[in-house]
């Protein structure tokens, strides 16, 4: 699993890591680089993917653009911005170190420098020893290819390979025939980093019928047809995850959530919701009803937006493959404040239930106030330096402030008031 994301002159950041647990929270004001954060894991998916650089900045017809394209995704001066991960692998003993490097020049940019490090630990050491599985050299910058170095497993500079700048050399690198400790590096970081799902769903893109589908659509649109086409064993257990969850958001009573095909060939499918209602008055003595439940069948034209959010959300976790990352800005937009409590136990329970990691960003202070103390290890303070407005990443634990800031209230109240962000600067001037 990645576990640190390092940005370098990447948008509003100069230097900055962020780390990565099983459950990931920004938070930070406006305009504070959040969005830049969970930007630059959007480009590493997309570069592992195979998709050029230029492309993977600026999008195409089929491919939107990350957000300000080639114009801000440097920090400015600099034209040249670097991306850094550490991905942890099943193998205690051993970690990869990925760093890809990018030059951004009028209507090119293209790789200026690439390296990925095996870093192994020993029994008794805490720092690993490190073995580059292949690298590029910085003097070559002004040559129409790039050349790339693998290493043979001896010494020298290794096996010299001239490839295209356009892309990647992880993404061109996996098809070679190199030694089996690069090729196994290699498809292990290209594994991980094709596993980031960055996630939007739009409720008024899911109410309507979709084709049957493999894979859930970046905007959810396709959730019907992604629960639907699922083996029948596979999808009676997600329609009872995802009613065990939602029912608990609503002030009716959910009976069940469930996909069906529609349509002349059956090859599209819509979501449906089935809720009881009383259909009369309450004894309010004996609290017995006075007329028998009513049942009502919803499809997803009649469901809410934060209805249809959250139950995009459970969907992702529950068919996201295990080991993938899943990246939610705004995780809780059109949830009421009062079921935070849901949606934090659900990401904790079903990302440890299904080896899911999971990064969100969040302005509600009611969302803090659900995570509790205990999560405050995992939350990241997202802010703007005020002299050279770089945007940094705090670990909200590191504050020294923070026994004496809770004090105040919780973690809620004390986002809601400014009081961590104001802690974070007077930590910084200190």
């Amino acid at each position: 699993m990645i576990t640190q994301l390092r940005l370098k002159n990447w948008k509003s950041f100069s230097d900055a890591t962020l780390y990565i647990d099983p459950v990931t929270i920004l938070i930070g004001t406006n305009a504070s680089g959040k969005s830049n954060t969970l930007d630059a894991l959007l480009f590493l998916q997309r570069v592992a993917s195979g998709i050029g650089i230029f492309q993977a900045i600026q999008g195409d017809v089929n491919l939107p653009p990350v957000r300000g394209g080639k114009e801000w995704v440097c920090r400015r001066p600099s034209n040249i911005f670097s991306l850094e991960i550490i991905l942890n692998t099943k193998d205690k003993d051993i970690d990869y170190r990925y760093i890809l490097s990018v030059q951004v020049n009028g209507v090119k940019a293209e790789v200026c420098e690439e390296e990925l490090t095996l870093l192994k630990y020993g029994p008794r050491s805490q720092k690993p020893k490190e073995s580059r599985l292949y690298y590029t050299q910085q003097q070559e910058n002004f040559t129409p290819g790039i050349f790339a170095y693998f290493s043979t497993g001896t010494q020298g500079f290794g096996k010299r390979i001239e490839l295209n700048r356009s892309h990647s050399v992880l993404a061109q690198a996996e098809s070679m025939n190199l030694r089996k400790e690069v090729q196994d590096g290699i498809k292990e970081i290209i594994s991980q980093l094709q596993k980031i799902f960055v996630f939007d769903p739009v409720p008024s893109h899911m109410r309507n019928f979709a084709p049957f589908s493999e894979t859930l659509l970046s905007d959810g649109s396709n959730i019907a047809g992604v629960l639907a086409a699922l083996e029948s064993t596979q999808k009676e257990e997600v329609e009872k995850t995802l009613t065990h969850y939602l029912r608990k958001l609503p002030e009716g009573d959910i009976q069940r959530i469930w996909t069906e095909p529609v349509g002349k060939f059956q090859t599209d499918a819509m979501l449906y919701c089935e809720e009881k209602w009383f259909d009369g008055q309450i004894d309010l003595f004996g609290s017995e009803p006075l007329s028998s439940l009513e049942t009502h069948i919803v499809d997803a034209r009649g469901m809410s937006d934060g209805t249809l959010r959250f139950l995009a959300i459970v969907t992702a976790m529950l068919t996201r493959q295990p080991g993938s990352l899943l990246v939610i800005e705004e995780v809780d937009n059109g949830l009421h404040p009062s079921r935070a409590h849901i949606l934090i136990e659900m990401l904790k329970e079903l990302g440890k239930e299904r080896g899911i990691d999971v990064i969100v960003t969040t302005h509600n202070p009611a969302l803090l106030d659900a995570a509790g103390v205990s999560m405050v290890p995992f939350i990241t303070v997202v802010h703007r330096d005020e002299r050279t407005g770089e945007s940094k990443l705090t670990l909200l634990e590191d504050l020294r402030q923070l026994p004496k800031l809770m004090a105040y209230g919780t973690l809620g109240r004390l986002s809601m008031e400014g009081r961590l962000e104001m802690a974070v600067r007077e930590g910084e001037e200190k």
